[in-house]
């Protein structure tokens, strides 16, 4: 059933859980989400960035969505980095439960006045609002920075943020990063910065750029032929402390996109004469099944639906 975000991500901060927010671009991966979803009794976000209703269109996703939705666990559908304020419009009426209004990029005096408006337009049908403050590196579907534009949140520019917009939910940047190259290395989030956050802002916090560019998928898509050089995530560990210190919601894109590559690329060597694409799709849906389960389980939300 379709659900404002805001009624889950209240929910799993004060129990110390996460709920996962998917990406998805098509119905190979919303079906593979959902069988995780479902098998594991975990509540989901199911996110479309602008890009992905671009590639996809919006009907399609609605749709495609709305079925889903008729499973028994709770999703709320969600624009992820909504920037284009006519598009935002549009899917509150059409039926999305949660946006996200992305003005991190801004002044922060503009972004503060961009998303209380965006406010007043969602509130009134019941969709609950994402905003973000502080500017994450990397590259990732229509959202680009550069370590250079990169800038971590500042706490008490949070709080003031989030009393002064009314948002719902508020994704900070505390050293992850868009895309498969976050790190070079292992480097750590800044774990002490999100407690000087959490312990100012009640709302339910987000990381996004999360992906944990699983070092198995990576090594199964280079076996078959990726080129992914020094591509690093975000180590489980980080995830976990930042879980319990106020993230309630946590993106991932990334390594689906990975499961995708690496399950298409085996499946293209190992079935040469196969030209059926259901059969070339399957066991890239069965690893980002796969992919999809390990993050409930690893941000607690299995079992929570």
């Amino acid at each position: 059933m379709l659900v404002a975000a805001k009624s889950l991500l209240v929910k799993a901060r004060a129990k110390r859980y996460a709920v996962p927010a998917f990406n998805i671009n098509n119905l190979e991966i919303l079906k593979s989400v959902m069988t995780a979803a479902v098998e594991l009794k975990s509540p989901v976000i199911i996110q479309t960035s602008e890009g992905a209703i671009q590639y996809a269109g919006l009907d399609y996703l609605l749709v495609m969505v709305r079925v889903a939705a008729q499973a028994k666990i709770p999703i709320a559908l969600h624009l992820d980095h909504g920037k284009d304020l006519a598009l935002i419009k549009q899917v509150i009426k059409r039926g999305y439960t949660s946006i996200m209004f992305d003005g991190s990029r801004l002044p922060l005096a503009k972004n503060i006045a961009i998303t209380k408006k965006v406010v007043g337009w969602a509130r009134p049908a019941g969709v609950s609002v994402e905003a973000e403050i502080g500017v994450l590196a990397g590259i990732e579907d229509l959202v680009s920075a550069s370590q250079r534009d990169a800038a971590l949140t500042d706490p008490e520019e949070a709080v003031r943020f989030a009393n002064l917009t009314g948002c719902d939910s508020l994704a900070v940047a505390i050293g992850t990063a868009h895309g498969a190259y976050k790190f070079h290395g292992k480097c750590h989030l800044d774990i002490p910065r999100l407690e000087r956050i959490a312990k100012l802002v009640r709302l339910p916090l987000v990381l996004h750029g999360a992906s944990g560019v699983l070092e198995d998928v990576v090594k199964m898509a280079e076996h078959y032929g990726a080129k992914l050089g020094r591509a690093r995530g975000v180590m489980d560990m980080d995830i976990k402390q930042a879980i319990k210190r106020g993230v309630a919601k946590v993106n991932i894109d990334t390594d689906l996109r990975l499961a995708f590559t690496a399950g298409i690329r085996e499946a293209v060597a190992d079935m040469p004469k196969v030209i059926d694409p259901r059969e070339l799709m399957h066991p890239a849906n069965l690893l980002m099944t796969e992919v999809a389960k390990r993050k409930m389980k690893l941000f607690g939300s299995a079992g929570r639906a």
